[in-house]
């Protein structure tokens, strides 16, 4: 027995859920983790078969958990309608099976696109859900992440690939903050115990570097993790456009590059603001970029990904 409570997690085979997984049996928590397929069995884990449109599966999953951290969420999909179903019908489930079973404490992961609900549907699910969140009554805390990388992450990985080659197609100038995802799991981690100043609160958390990084700083650091110095061009909004549409026609379903993506990456400021910051008592970020770039670069070659 760790004496320690137990926690609710959605996600938990993602790439964020993953690593907040990590950080909860690393901390001692014992979890309910809720997964749509059979996962192996894990000590301090105990699997909850069912989605976000289970209610049955969400009931189980909150029982007795003494709080909620809610990452599952759909980042990428050629049906919009689906970004409504998983991200705001979905966080609705978990904040009513929350509720029904007295679990007061909710910390929720949202995205930096919220603040900007106009330029893509998924950036106005994540806008949707947080007002949901907010007004749920529960004792909740809403963490805005900017870009996440890290071990397992696919969606950084097509700018390793792309950097190896020694090209690196950009969208139009622009900022924005970056955060490991192991730095990431520790805030989630952080905020279970809730209270002031942390409850009925809205964090943008970064890695520390201040204003942010450029697309070309960032698409350098990138370079140098895997050991080239690509050529780096700016496309327009035109272009990328294009660019999506032809990943659609390749790649369907499994396209990264879509037309709503494009939305929010064509934006010039997606830098964590100061004002919304963590209280540093509670939480700093520990990798600096540069290493955590260069680590992310050696997991993906020794295990196939690069």
């Amino acid at each position: 027995m760790t004496g320690q409570p137990t926690i609710a997690l959605t996600g938990a085979t993602g790439f964020v859920g993953r690593a907040t997984l990590d950080a909860l049996t690393g901390a001692g928590f014992p979890v309910r983790a809720l997964a749509r397929k059979p996962q192996a069995a894990r000590a301090g884990v105990q699997w909850i078969a069912g989605d976000l449109a289970n209610r049955a599966a969400l009931d189980q999953l909150v029982d007795g958990a003494e709080a909620a951290i809610h990452v599952a969420g759909l980042t990428t999909t050629p049906d919009l309608a689906g970004f409504d179903a998983v991200n705001v019908a979905g966080t609705l489930a978990v904040i009513e099976a929350a509720a029904a079973a007295g679990t007061r404490r909710l910390v929720f992961v949202s995205s930096l696109s919220a603040r900007e609900p106009e330029l893509s549907a998924y950036g106005a699910s994540k806008a949707r859900a947080e007002k949901l969140v907010a007004a749920s009554g529960l004792d909740w805390t809403t963490v805005r992440p900017p870009g996440v990388y890290g071990p397992h992450d696919v969606d950084y990985l097509e700018m390793f690939r792309l950097a190896k080659r020694g090209i690196m197609p950009l969208p139009p100038p622009g900022r924005s903050s970056l955060i490991h995802a192991h730095d990431l799991a520790a805030l989630l981690v952080g905020l279970i115990p809730g209270g002031e100043p942390v409850t009925h609160h809205t964090f943008e958390p970064d890695d520390g570097h201040k204003g942010g990084w450029s697309h070309r700083e960032l698409a350098r650091l990138i370079g140098w993790a895997v050991g080239r110095r690509p050529w780096t061009v700016h496309l327009s909004r035109p272009m990328l456009e294009r660019a999506a549409r032809i990943d659609r026609l390749v790649r369907r379903s499994r396209a990264r590059l879509t037309l709503d993506r494009v939305g929010y990456m064509t934006h010039p400021d997606w830098v964590a603001r100061p004002a919304f910051a963590p209280p540093r008592a509670l939480w700093q970020p520990r990798i600096p970029t540069r290493d955590g770039l260069k680590a992310t670069a050696r997991w993906y070659r020794e295990n196939g990904w690069l």
